[in-house]
């Protein structure tokens, strides 16, 4: 047991009560930092949160009492990548992080992302102890998300698991009693089993299977004692969900594409009688109860803001009260109590900065709680705005503007922060990135280029076939409306982004040459035909699911399409006149260190000069606070050489 270290502030009233004028800037390191709490959850019983706190270092788990905040127990984490945590039942913490490396007894020894899970017991000695080390025939880590479960009185975790059935790997279904630790396969699936939906009884009440070559998946269901399949149809791409239950444990939630649109329906268990579009379930994001595992309400997200709808008009009345309390900010529930009595919600605007506060719903009361990035309250968050503006062909494009505090929005120099995917999208509220960038003095666009998911099919499919292509001239054609607007100068524009982002910024002084100043690309891709063939190896076949989604985003026959070297960034070094900067992760499994090392490669063989920037022990998604702050650092003195904010 660790010591507490006292990085968790506490508030007992508004954040903006709390926040002084700065005059200069917080150091780069106050946004490059884990976020103070980075996933938080609320007790069964309300009577408890834990959190993951983040440190300059690392990572600690904390409890803390709701009642009045005393600490409970903590543990240093320095050295873990933490993803997540649960409780199960009241008395039991399950944390989930991931390593990096390679196992040398598969038949596939790429270099993967493993999950493992920790538990803690509260009522016990209060020592972390791994999970599915006793598993027989299987390995020890988790292969999806695990369910939390109370039967029988007793704390059960339901778990899948890869378990082999002579040499061949099935994704199946291990509960782990919690008291003890004990761990069992309880249902084996096959080769192709792709997801289960488990009841409040740690049975599965479902099953998905899917078949790569042919494109069928499979329904499922329970029916007694035997698992009969309730449903089939053909996906070569956009395979349907098993979402959850519906509203009741007697239907199965499923999210498919019929006639072009994904839209939910509800599929009856016990006779397989499928029903929908259900436009009560109409939304982003389903919430469920931990209890009984059904549907509770929806979850939308617009340009602006997210939106609740809540099944028990109890529940609603709160969430309504709550968006009136904080007029004009970003409210989101965190996690909440089996009877809703106690949640924590999140709050992101001018008012409170990016805060978290504790709701107690008997008390009627609404505490501050923390900061979700100490030493930046609300005073040094940038403003945030939304626009839409035309792309060139016609389409409308939203975006969201940051822009830096204290100047005039007039002629600044602007950086274009592409987001990754291509199929995501950049949520409103707070963005660490973003923030860092306009706290150094520049404009930030964030540009949701078609291809972008979250506003609907048409401006999705809209990116098919357009990679590197309309979906590159959407990122300039916001620099040209800003221009236009005479929000910033044409002169100083620099380009930036992650994963595909990192694509885009690469393609954007390749491919669009005479926008961009400079570029940044963070673990980009830099040869698509490769990209391909790397997928289809590491799916084993040409013929996957992820193979055809690529395709389709680049607009190629196959891996083997050499038509999709002209959009790659890595065959057109010699087109680069401005400075180039690429940074990767070394331990990345998404997308291999082998990518920026290609366009590294070429810039040399082009006689071009380029800033590199390797991570040692970094992944893809920046975990480690001394990376992402090495990463932040680096970004911005290239930034200010190339492109001076004064």
């Amino acid at each position: 047991m660790a010591s507490a270290i006292g990085v968790l502030l506490l508030f007992a009233g508004p954040f903006g009560a709390q926040a002084q004028p700065a005059a200069a800037p917080p150091p780069v390191a106050a946004f490059g930092q884990l976020p103070t709490i980075s996933d938080i959850a609320v007790s069964p019983d309300g009577q408890h949160w834990a959190g993951l706190i983040g440190t300059p270092t690392g990572t600690q788990i904390q409890v803390r009492r709701t009642s009045d905040g005393e600490l409970i127990a903590v543990t240093g984490a320095e050295k873990s990548k933490l993803r997540a945590i649960q409780w199960v039942g009241n008395g039991h913490l399950v944390i989930t992080i991931t390593t990096t490396g390679r196992v040398i007894d598969l038949a596939d020894t790429s270099k993967r992302e493993w999950t493992m899970l920790m538990a803690l017991d509260l009522n016990g000695d209060r020592r972390w102890r791994q999970l599915l080390g006793n598993l027989e025939n299987a390995m020890n880590v988790s292969a999806g998300p695990a369910v939390s479960l109370v039967i029988d009185g007793e704390p059960v975790l339901v778990v899948p698991v890869i378990r082999f059935v002579e040499h061949v790997g099935a994704l199946s279904l291990a509960q782990v009693r919690m008291k003890t630790g004990a761990a069992r396969v309880t249902d084996v699936g096959n080769p192709e089993t792709v997801d289960w939906l488990v009841g409040s009884n740690g049975r599965p009440a479902a099953r998905a299977d899917y078949e790569p070559g042919t494109g069928l998946w499979t329904l499922h269901a329970r029916q007694g004692d035997r698992m009969v399949k309730v449903h089939a149809e053909k996906a070569l791409v956009d395979l349907p969900n098993l979402v959850s239950f519906g509203r009741d444990a007697g239907t199965a939630l499923l999210s498919r594409k019929v006639d072009g649109e994904w839209s939910d329906y509800l599929v009856t268990l016990a006779t397989g009688a499928m029903s929908g579009p259900e436009a009560s379930l109409a939304g982003n994001e389903v919430l469920i109860d931990r209890a009984s595992r059904t549907v509770i309400g929806t979850r939308s997200t617009s340009l602006e803001a997210e939106t609740y709808t809540m099944f028990d008009p109890v529940d609603q009345r709160l969430l309504r009260g709550l968006v009136k309390a904080f007029p004009g900010e970003v409210v989101r529930l965190e996690s909440w109590s089996d009877d809703r009595q106690v949640l924590i919600v999140s709050v992101e605007g001018a008012e409170n900065g990016a805060s978290l506060f504790l709701i107690n719903r008997a008390k009627g009361t609404a505490d501050a709680l923390a900061l979700r990035y100490a030493g930046l309250p609300p005073d040094l968050i940038a403003p945030v705005t939304t626009l839409t503006y035309k792309a060139a062909d016609g389409p409308a494009i939203p975006a969201y503007l940051t822009l830096p505090r204290g100047r005039p929005a007039k002629g600044l120099p602007l950086i274009v922060l592409a987001h990754g995917g291509p199929a995501s999208r950049d949520m409103p509220g707070f963005d660490w990135w973003a923030q860092a960038l306009a706290s150094r003095g520049y404009a930030v666009l964030q540009p949701q280029f078609r291809g972008s998911s979250g506003f609907g099919s048409a401006h999705l499919e809209a990116g098919f076939g357009e990679w590197g292509r309309k979906m590159q001239s959407d990122l300039s054609d916001g620099v040209r409306h800003l221009v236009a607007a005479g929000t910033v100068d044409k002169g100083r524009v620099c380009i930036v982004g992650a994963s595909y982002g990192g694509y885009a910024a690469m393609a954007g002084v390749t491919l669009e040459t005479g926008v961009y100043r400079c570029a940044s690309a963070v673990a980009g891709v830099s040869d698509l035909r490769r990209m391909l063939g790397s997928d289809a190896r590491d799916a084993g076949t040409s013929r996957s699911a992820s193979v055809r989604y690529w395709q389709r985003f680049m607009g190629a026959k196959g891996p083997s399409d050499d038509s999709i070297d002209a959009w790659s960034p890595a065959r057109l070094a010699h087109k680069v006149m401005v400075p180039l900067q690429l940074i990767h992760g070394k331990d990345d499994t998404v997308v291999p260190i082998a990518q920026s090392r290609m366009m590294l490669d070429a810039m040399k063989a082009a006689g071009k000069a380029v800033d590199w920037l390797e991570m040692a022990g970094e992944d893809h998604w920046l975990s480690r606070p001394a990376t992402r702050i090495a990463m932040l650092e680096a970004q911005i003195a290239f930034l200010n050489t190339h492109n001076p904010p004064n």
